[in-house]
């Protein structure tokens, strides 16, 4: 079997397939261009390809990481043909999202023995901090899970009103306050209802603002000890959502959130609507933190567990 294997159900890999479209026309389309008239990897082309690589969002450590590896591969094979790079790239960038992404998870799961297992999501406003919470809610609830949503991010009236939007749409329970409440106490009677309900997932959202980086550092630990009062080892995730229709902006956010709090895992929303799709590959391997979900649409089932694998082959079919 290849490594691109066929895990994911067609529907989900043709909504893939799709919301990648715009980011894979604009890569091949650069990529035909630094390769016309060439017949072999030379440095031209590899110049060409470093060029293509940054304009698509990879990031500049990323692709020059990418260019030295199959430097090392024209070096050592003597002569490479241009026909053969789409396949060197592949494998390239499947190689290095297998450094960051281990598992092959192809459904929402969560880790045993953590009951209620707290999940606490991260990301500046307008990222589809919430939509992705939503989401998240309804694919566990999907899987027979028991869920509870807690509103802590208490600084925006919107953000509590959108999360009990995304609750009566999902139709599971929410804890909320006034806005100005303190999110810490949020945080902690989400916690009481959850054991009390006896749920077995809980999703936590948090404030998005990044002016003030030493005041979200601050809110973000103490949610995180309040809510170990409750359940001793939460949160087990920390998750950021990061829209990757913003490119390197998205590098700039992971960036001050992982300096803000512990970031364990990442979401990457509206991919469906850039070209900036290679954004994925960037913060993947410049964070060393696993790119967990992806967002490639609007629908409620347009939220997908990543997989490298069919990334990878989405990516390049």
């Amino acid at each position: 079997m290849s490594l691109f294997k066929r895990i994911f159900s067609s529907e989900k890999k043709e909504t893939l397939d799709k919301g990648l479209e715009k980011t894979k026309t604009s890569f091949f389309s650069k990529l035909s261009k630094a390769v016309a008239g060439k017949s072999k990897v030379d440095n031209d082309v590899l110049d060409n390809l470093e060029e293509v690589l940054v304009s698509s969002d990879v990031g500049v450590d990323t692709t020059l990481k990418i260019v030295d590896r199959i430097e090392e591969r024209v070096s050592r094979d003597k002569y490479l043909g241009t026909e053969e790079l789409n396949k060197i790239l592949r494998e390239e960038i499947a190689g290095l999202l297998s450094e960051t992404n281990q598992g092959e998870d192809v459904d929402f799961v969560t880790p045993q023995g953590k009951k209620p297992y707290v999940l606490m999501v991260v990301g500046v406003n307008g990222v589809g901090k919430t939509t992705t919470i939503g989401k998240l809610a309804y694919q566990f609830k999907k899987q027979g899970k028991k869920v509870v949503l807690g509103a802590a991010d208490t600084f925006r009236a919107a953000a509590i009103d959108q999360l009990q939007v995304w609750a009566d749409r999902v139709d599971v329970p929410i804890v909320k306050q006034q806005m100005g409440s303190d999110p810490a106490s949020v945080a902690f009677d989400t916690l009481k209802s959850a054991v009390t309900q006896d749920a077995d997932v809980v999703i936590i959202d948090t404030a998005g603002r990044l002016h003030n980086k030493v005041n979200l550092m601050n809110e973000l630990s103490k949610v995180k000890r309040v809510m170990q009062k409750v359940v001793d080892d939460a949160p087990h995730d920390v998750l950021l959502v990061l829209d990757g229709s913003t490119g390197q902006n998205a590098f700039e956010q992971a960036k001050q959130f992982t300096k803000a709090t512990e970031v364990n895992s990442l979401a990457v929303t509206k991919l469906d609507g850039t070209a900036k799709g290679g954004v994925v590959i960037g913060i993947s391997d410049q964070f060393q933190i696993p790119v967990k979900y992806i967002g490639v649409g609007e629908g409620i089932e347009d939220l997908q567990v990543f997989n490298k694998y069919e990334f990878v082959d989405s990516f390049f079919k």
